[in-house]
């Protein structure tokens, strides 16, 4: 097995190469190739955490993205904000979150807390 640290773009594009050609028939774990795929793609990992890190999304981009995806309206957030001009001044910015909202709208919403708390 003739693998290597990715240190490099060059690196990390041919490491993609060689684990896309895996894709379409993975190999069996335990494996000689199997090996070979899990190594490559814990190398990608690593590279793509290191130099392409994902930040958590800010607040109110998670609340009207889960609106989005849910097909939620202003209506459905005030029981997890409050009355509707509660709920327009928090997705206006107008109105910070408070920590009961942040409970409620994971709790009631499936939000994640960090999402909301913006760690």
């Amino acid at each position: 097995m003739n693998i290597h640290p990715i240190r490099t773009e060059s690196d990390y594009k041919k490491a993609l190469r060689e684990l896309s050609a895996y894709f379409d028939d993975e190999p069996d774990p335990g494996t000689i190739e199997g090996d070979r795929f899990e190594i490559l793609a814990t190398l990608v990992e690593a590279y793509e955490a290191k130099h392409f890190p994902v930040e958590a999304p800010d607040p109110i981009e998670a609340i009207r993205f889960r609106m989005e995806q849910a097909g939620l309206t202003v209506k459905d957030l005030v029981p997890s904000i409050g009355q509707p001009n509660r709920v327009y001044e928090v997705l206006n910015r107008k109105r910070a979150l408070t920590v009961q909202m942040i409970r409620n709208l994971h709790r009631n919403l499936g939000i994640p807390a960090e999402s909301l708390i913006g760690v």
